[in-house]
Order: structure tokens, then C-alpha cells, then sequence
């Protein structure tokens, strides 16, 4: 029997790219004995509402943009009841979810790895119940992963990135919140925040892939404290850059699920898009809510 497949593709994302590859990436799904429905994402929102309304037709959901473009589609497969398998080409400027689970750039070998069947289990965040795929994070250089234009990422990839939190140097400043992480109580000053099942976040900070287990129910949470002196500032970027998360001052935990309450002026970034400030946030992992092919 033919099996269904639902191509959901941003042709905004890389949009200086050739379309030749993503051409060739349909031609395998379709030898491999696909029959395919090709969409393109005309607005925000759009990628979650048509898997939402369409996805449980389908044998298998393949997602063609940045990690927005995944975002989304993540976002309409966990609605559904039977979710079908998940296929991600990555076409965006950075890629930090498909760094992490090794998935080439280049869409006809991403095509090939997955007409290969191979199953990964996953689990999928939920912030305030809006679902993220590999982080939420707030503070210093969030910012930079929404208000990066999508020219600018196209054009200079992580260096848009970069050129964008310079921008946020000036302006670093400490966000007062208190947070509980099963059952540990942090209290205290920080720069930044993230909670991630991912081995990048936003380009510019990596994690050791030994450390992260993408479907162990787990998050890794960072926080960065804010310094007291300079010299406090350049050893936590140091440590940062070592990937030293055990340094005296860095917060590095293994955490199932956390509550923060603020009563600051803290936007998020969930995957790269922004999420408003609001006084209190619950994440929770949802272990083994995807099932990935990789």
C-alpha cells in the first residue's frame, strides 16, 4: 500500500538557496514509495494549524525551513491523538536542533537517512504549554535569535547571529527570578537562562554532546549568574567557551521539569521565536512525545 507523506516546506527559509536539492529530496520520497502532498507555509502559524488539521492522514510529516519551520510542525504533531513520524531538511540559517541529532544541511542525504526508517524517540518541551523542540531560554542574546532578520540570516548565517547580540553588549543586565528545578530552589541575579534537549543553542553556546540525552526525560538547564566584577564576567565566558558547566558560579542541572516566577520584564525565546514576558512560567518535558526519523 502507498504510504502518505505531507511535506510541509517555508520558502522563506534560505531563500538564496538552489531549490534543485529539495527537488531531488522529493524524487527519493517518492521512489521510496511515498505519494506526496507538498505545502508551502504562507504565514506564522500556518505549518502547526495544517499539520493540526491534516497530519493524521499522513504515514509521515516531513519539515523543510529553519528551526521555526520545525517548531511549528512539532507543534501540530503533538495535538494529535496518533502523531505520524517526523522528517526534518534543515534549510535554515543555524540549525542548532539538527546540529545536535547529526542531520545533514544538504536535502537529498537528509531524504536518504530518512526513507532509511530509522526511529528516534524524542522528547518535546512545553513552556506555559506552548511546545518547544530544543530550547527556551531568557536573557542575554535571546533577543538576537528573533530580531535577526531573515535576510541577514540568510545572507550571513550564525554570523547575523553574532552581529545581533553585540548589540545586546551594552545592555546586559541581571534578571532577579526565582526558580524551583525539582524541588531545588535557585534564588538569585542571572544574565541567562536556558532549558534545553539540544547540544547548540542559538549558534553561539555548545553543550557536550555526552552530556545531553535527547529522550531521557530529562532538560539540561544553564544559568548564568551576573558577576560581581569584570574579572567575574571574563572567567564565566571562559568557562563557557571551555564548556566548563561545572564552574564555580555556572548553574548546569539535569531537570525533569521547573516553575520561575519574576516580577521583571523577561521575554523568552522558544526555538528561536519570541515568547512574551509573563510572571510565572511552568516547563515540562513531555519524554517520548516524537518519534523522528534520523
Amino acid at each position: 500500500m502507498e504510504k502518505k507523506l505531507l511535506f510541509i516546506v517555508n520558502p522563506r527559509a534560505g531563500r538564496n538557496k538552489s531549490r534543485g536539492p529539495l527537488f531531488d529530496a522529493a524524487a527519493i520520497f517518492s521512489e521510496a514509495g511515498y505519494l506526496l502532498r507538498i505545502h508551502r507555509t504562507t504565514a506564522p502559524g500556518d505549518a502547526t494549524e495544517t499539520v493540526a488539521r491534516e497530519g493524521s492522514q499522513y504515514d509521515l510529516v516531513v519539515a523543510s525551513g529553519g528551526d521555526g519551520t520545525l517548531n511549528e510542525t512539532i507543534a501540530g504533531l503533538v495535538q494529535l491523538e496518533n502523531p505520524p513520524l517526523l522528517g526534518y531538511l534543515p534549510q535554515g540559517s543555524t540549525n542548532d536542533f539538527a546540529s545536535s541529532l547529526h542531520i545533514s544541511d544538504d536535502p537529498a542525504a537528509a531524504a536518504e537517512v530518512i526513507v532509511q526508517q530509522h526511529v528516534q524517540v524524542l522528547d518535546v518541551g512545553f513552556w506555559n504549554q506552548r511546545p518547544f523542540a530544543y530550547v527556551a531560554s531568557f536573557g542575554a542574546f535571546t533577543r538576537t535569535s528573533y530580531t535577526a532578520s531573515q535576510a541577514s540570516k540568510n545572507a550571513l548565517g550564525h554570523f547575523a547571529y553574532i552581529l545581533e547580540g553585540m548589540k545586546d553588549l551594552n545592555s546586559l543586565r541581571p534578571y532577579r527570578i526565582r526558580l524551583t528545578a525539582d524541588g531545588e530552589v535557585l534564588d538569585g541575579d542571572y544574565l541567562f537562562g536556558a532549558v534545553c534537549n539540544s547540544t547548540s543553542i542559538g549558534g553561539l553556546m555548545k553543550l557536550d554532546p555526552e552530556r545531553v540525552v535527547l529522550d531521557d526525560g530529562k532538560f539540561e538547564l544553564l544559568l548564568i549568574p551576573s558577576p560581581k566584577t569584570p574579572l567575574g564576567l571574563q572567567n564565566l565566558m571562559l568557562a563557557l567557551l571551555n564548556q566548563h558547566y561545572d564552574s564555580e558560579g555556572l548553574v548546569f542541572r539535569h531537570v525533569s521539569s521547573l516553575h520561575l516566577e519574576t516580577e521583571e520584564d523577561l521575554p523568552w525565546s522558544l526555538d528561536g521565536e519570541y515568547a512574551p514576558s509573563t510572571p510565572a512560567v511552568d516547563i515540562v518535558n513531555r519524554q517520548g512525545a516524537l518519534r523522528m526519523l534520523l
